[in-house]
């Protein structure tokens, strides 16, 4: 089911070695991940944003900022992006946990030591989402994860997103050339809205530490939605990097290297907003 992709052993300072793994979700979809060998079993999963993939910049600093710390990362698009199988939907905040189960799964089967599960963006909701669900690992990291749901669809949609999709049953997004990019359902949208956070949130168990960073500049989630993470999670610690936007763009070193902060250290503990 996996084979190596690189194994560079006579290169002067060699990268981790890669491995390309398949994992099948529930649906029999398979989707694509990497796995960055660290020299341990200690492994950390990534989860990528809304529309991006394994191969964001993020997801592959952060893997490269783990390895150095002699942990093992694993980094792979869920079902509709990247490489993997599924169709690309719009909300399936359900669906992309359960995706990330069978991750999860699938690296315990192999005997490694999940010891945290890092989301990005949506990627970030969905890691809260999997924590009041699952309960099967003992760290998660959100950065920069969405907290109000119903908040960022107007901008992706229109101002009258609702009376469209009632009408039609599905908006299509289209880029500037005319291109349709994805089509979102109604189905699709019915279910982002009602996600609820706030009730995730209160359901995580305190045993799980857990740790939000989100960029005080960020201009598509505000950290506003981080206080509310913070409000509300039992076990939690937060950290805003200063000026820092949604993508991090000119904050990756402090990203990473609060990230890593975030996995050695040795309890979360409780920081007030």
């Amino acid at each position: 089911m996996a084979h190596a992709l690189v194994s560079p052993k006579d290169a002067p300072n060699p990268p981790a070695p890669e491995q390309r793994v398949v994992v099948a979700n529930k649906h029999s979809e398979k989707f694509v991940g990497t796995l960055h060998h660290g020299g341990s079993n200690k492994v950390v999963v990534l989860c990528h944003g809304f529309a991006a993939c394994k191969d964001d910049s993020i997801m592959i600093d952060l893997a490269s900022a783990l390895t150095k710390q002699g942990i093992s990362a694993f980094r792979f698009d869920f079902s509709g992006n990247g490489e993997s199988e599924g169709e690309f939907q719009y909300g399936k905040y359900r669906k992309e946990a359960d995706d990330l189960h069978s991750v999860v799964s699938y690296l315990y089967q192999e005997k490694y030591d999940v010891a945290a599960i890092v989301g990005h963006s949506k990627g970030g909701s969905v890691v809260v989402l999997y924590a009041s669900i699952y309960g099967d690992v003992p760290m998660i990291v959100n950065l920069s994860g969405r907290f109000y749901l119903e908040k960022g669809v107007e901008e992706r949609l229109g101002k009258e997103f609702m009376d469209r999709i009632n009408k039609e049953g599905y908006i299509d997004v289209i880029n500037k050339s005319g291109k349709v990019l994805y089509r979102v359902t109604k189905e699709s949208l019915m279910e982002r809205l009602n996600t609820d956070m706030h009730a995730a949130s209160l359901s995580i168990s305190k045993e799980c530490r857990f740790f939000t960073i989100h960029g005080s500049a960020d201009k598509i989630i505000p950290v506003e939605d981080a206080y509310e993470f913070a409000r509300l999670i039992p076990n939690h610690k937060l950290h805003v990097i200063k000026r820092a936007n949604h993508g991090y763009t000119s904050h990756r070193k402090q990203l990473c290297g609060a990230v890593i902060d975030c996995i050695t250290s040795n309890e979360a503990g409780s920081t007030p907003p």
